[in-house]
């Protein structure tokens, strides 16, 4: 039976002929039958802020200026090299050795030097330092019987390793060591966000609550997330923004604070490549044993795809700073690796970084707050807005204990001297940075 719709008298509509049916009210009163609407409103919340999290964890670090200066130390490089080869004399025990770096040797120390040989026999070598000038350093051959004190020959780029200080039975006191900090800075970043909104849109009824905080809750991921790229790659730097403003610091990221590097080819990346990683983080920088793999998309990928092998143990699932890591357990530590959105966002997909949280710090020039304004207080809108503020910078205190993964074409690398922190770029332009007097 074909339903005939009419309209009455007043300007309704009837249906004739025909029962009344959901399809024909929907058709003719869209709006007279109630969808069953969720009243929960899905929040995306992406865990895609791991080096934001870990530093809100730690206790950051009152800063009292716009600039953050703070000061890194080191120790004693353990080992150089032969600059100059060194042909056996007969007869001597002693001999002056040409190093690279002979400022790290000090009178009364023992060195060793692995792969010589005596003929046929090979043997390392321990020797005693007598004194140590421009260029040079003065051993003497240690031995228990005349064979082995004879000094063999030592070729260029032969090892020389610092060892343990040898003192005479009479000795009180031995040669000064001190070590003298440096200082760097980093500059904290007014990271803002804004959330506005209209009164009579406050007021009217809604079919899910959605009120300022959820508008809130929204703002401070988006604002995190921006923060994510900032503490990771941003860039140094200080200028004047003009018509009476005042200045803009924008702040280093932590991936341009250490060039201490590991290079893997792309498509590549084999279990051998990660034991040597891991070798690389936690060997030669005395930091800690457990460190944070931060890595984007296409790391992740090749690092799940990876067969198991003997050095690298079983993986799990653990939670650290409110973080869901996979814990990777190799011979030299563990490796708590998770997924930064961030690299993906920033073009380095098949690129990560190490993290020693024990050496990550935060400093605070503004603490995280909000602030509520009602504009139509003040006569400028019939709104009410609430502004997110937060000045802030991080900073590698131990730039060693922190490695670059970088994925190229070439074959993998490893840098050959400590890395130091990249300090932020001052321009050179009218109005820009000026640290006199500071």
């Amino acid at each position: 039976m074909e339903p005939k719709i009419a309209n009455g008298a007043a300007g309704g509509t009837h249906v004739i002929g025909s029962p009344l049916t959901s399809a024909l009210t929907r058709e003719t009163a869209p709006d007279l039958l109630v969808n069953d609407i969720d009243s929960r409103i899905v929040k995306v919340r992406p865990m895609a802020t791991p080096v934001d999290q870990i530093s809100r964890i730690g206790t950051p670090r009152k800063c009292k200026s716009m600039i953050a200066e703070y000061y890194s130390v080191d120790t004693v490089p353990t080992m150089t090299t032969v600059s100059k080869e060194f042909k056996t004399a007969p007869g001597k025990n002693t001999c002056s050795l040409y190093v690279v770096n002979p400022a790290i040797f000090s009178a009364t120390e023992t060195v060793y030097i692995p792969g010589l040989s005596i003929g046929e026999e090979k043997l390392d070598g321990v020797f005693y330092v007598s004194s140590v000038e421009n260029e040079t350093i003065t051993i003497r051959s240690i031995g228990r019987d005349e064979e082995m004190t004879k000094i063999p020959d030592i070729p260029v780029g032969a090892k020389v390793i610092r060892m343990g200080r040898a003192a005479a039975e009479l000795d009180v006191q031995t040669t000064q060591a001190q070590a003298i900090p440096v200082k760097h800075k980093n500059f904290c970043q007014i990271f803002k966000a804004q959330v506005e909104l209209g009164n009579m849109q406050r007021l009217a009824a809604k079919e899910v609550g959605w009120t300022l905080s959820d508008q809130e809750e929204l703002a401070i991921i988006d604002m995190r997330q921006g923060m994510e790229k900032s503490f990771l790659f941003g860039k140094g730097y200080r200028f004047d923004k003009g018509a009476g403003y005042g200045e803009v610091f924008m702040t280093e990221g932590i991936w341009h604070q250490t060039n201490n590097d590991f290079r893997y080819t792309k498509g590549r990346l084999t279990p051998q490549s990660l034991v040597s990683l891991s070798r690389m983080a936690f060997t030669g920088c005395g930091s800690s044993s457990r460190k944070v793999l931060i890595a984007g998309s296409g790391l992740i990928e090749a690092l799940s795809s990876m067969e198991t092998v003997k050095m690298v143990g079983a993986t799990q699932t653990v939670t650290r700073w409110g973080i869901d890591f996979t814990e990777i357990h190799t011979k030299f530590g563990r490796l708590y690796v998770v997924l930064s959105e961030t690299f993906d966002a920033c073009d380095h997909p098949d690129d990560g970084m190490i993290i020693d949280p024990e050496y990550l710090q935060k400093y605070v020039h503004i603490p995280f707050r909000t602030l509520p304004i009602d504009l139509s207080k003040s006569g400028q809108r019939n709104t009410r807005a609430t502004v997110l503020t937060e000045a802030s910078c991080l900073v590698l205190r131990y730039p060693t204990a922190h490695v670059r993964i970088i994925a190229e074409s070439d074959e993998p690398t490893m840098p050959d001297t400590p890395a130091l922190p990249v300090e932020p770029e001052e321009p050179d332009t009218p109005g820009g940075d000026d640290f006199e007097g500071e």
